[in-house]
């Protein structure tokens, strides 16, 4: 099938403004806008620069008989877009661009912190970020934190998982979720906190006994790293177990294979931390180099997407939130970092 270029996906787009005032069609507009965030603009103003300073280049793509829009405009098309369909053509353009998606999808939330105001919560966004490609594959806006167990089945749905090993968060540490992924294809390594209480506590307590008896351990189930970088220094150990026959309520989670534990210590600044991360996976056989490297690429998301966002592309700090202006601006910001879609 032949791909569809941006332009093409663009058009897809339903333009709500009145025909008779609109000087410059929508999918060039927004043309403009994805190409001036990849490009680090962070306000509208800067948006209009950027297509100014850049309209020989654009008219290797665009017709642009009006020239380039104004910041009033940009700021006017993406308060009326239709936040869903722009997200449908989001979904659809990555998997042009990605025909298959392989490794860790890491799942988790982020909120926009200065969206927030008398009358709305702060927009939380849950993403769905392949590590390989480096790149986001969709994304669902809910009101808070807590509404990303019902974002999580919803967002799951749109997507191409087959063969991939999804990454969650306690926070969708839940049946359905587990049940959800594997009825797309996939595999899941999903943390473990309180929030699943009796879970929690039965795979802590296993591996603290393991850890008072090492020698009783399969060798073949533990495996060490660390990395250093700036004045910090971090030391990883890993333990899995497919030895599950035990544990209580095992049947309620969709193809359980194993259970394991990562013990971190971090170092810097002179002073010592210690982390435990319990967390459960379906992908039998799996080995524990396997597992510590896709859960570490889950981690990876606070580099790789988060902190584009936030020091890039200033998402912290944007106040943008009449009609669907928050929601719309989150979407071409995760477009962003693809950087090689045009």
């Amino acid at each position: 099938m032949k791909k569809q270029s941006l332009q093409e996906v663009l058009e897809g787009i339903e333009d709500t403004r009145r025909e008779k005032s609109v000087w410059y069609p929508l999918h060039e507009v927004l043309f403009i806008m994805l190409t001036a965030v990849i490009c680090g603009a962070t306000s509208y103003a800067k948006v209009e620069m950027f297509g100014k300073s850049k309209e020989q280049w654009l008219k290797k793509y665009l017709q642009r008989e009006n020239g380039v829009p104004d910041a009033c405009t940009f700021r006017n098309v993406i308060r009326s877009i239709d936040t869903r369909q722009l997200h449908t053509v989001f979904v659809e353009w990555m998997k042009n661009v990605v025909e298959q998606v392989t490794g860790v999808v890491a799942i988790d939330g982020k909120q926009a912190r200065r969206t927030k105001d008398a009358k709305k919560a702060p927009l939380h966004v849950v993403s769905a970020f392949s590590a390989e490609c480096g790149l986001v594959l969709g994304q669902l806006a809910c009101e808070e934190k807590s509404n990303e167990i019902t974002a999580i089945p919803k967002l799951l749905e749109m997507l191409e998982l087959e063969g991939c090993i999804v990454t969650i968060d306690a926070m969708g540490t839940q049946t359905e979720i587990a049940k959800k992924i594997t009825e797309k294809g996939a595999d899941y390594i999903l943390s473990l906190k309180e929030n699943q209480k009796s879970l929690y506590a039965d795979v802590k307590l296993f591996f603290e006994e393991y850890r008072k008896n090492p020698a009783g351990f399969d060798p073949g189930c533990c495996a060490e790293s660390h990395s250093q970088g700036h004045g910090r220094y971090e030391n990883r150990i890993c333990y899995i177990s497919e030895e599950i026959g035990w544990l209580e309520g095992r049947e309620k989670w969709s193809g359980l294979a194993g259970i394991g534990v990562i013990f971190c210590k971090i170092e810097q600044a002179g002073r010592i931390s210690k982390q435990e991360h319990y967390f459960i996976y379906s992908r039998k056989g799996m080995t524990v180099n396997q597992v510590l490297r896709s859960k570490r690429s889950h981690w990876g998301i606070e580099n790789q997407l988060h902190w584009v966002l936030d020091m890039q592309l200033r998402e912290d700090e944007s106040r943008a939130r009449a009609d669907n202006s928050a929601e719309n601006l989150n979407v071409i910001r995760h477009w962003g970092p693809a950087e090689n879609f045009v």
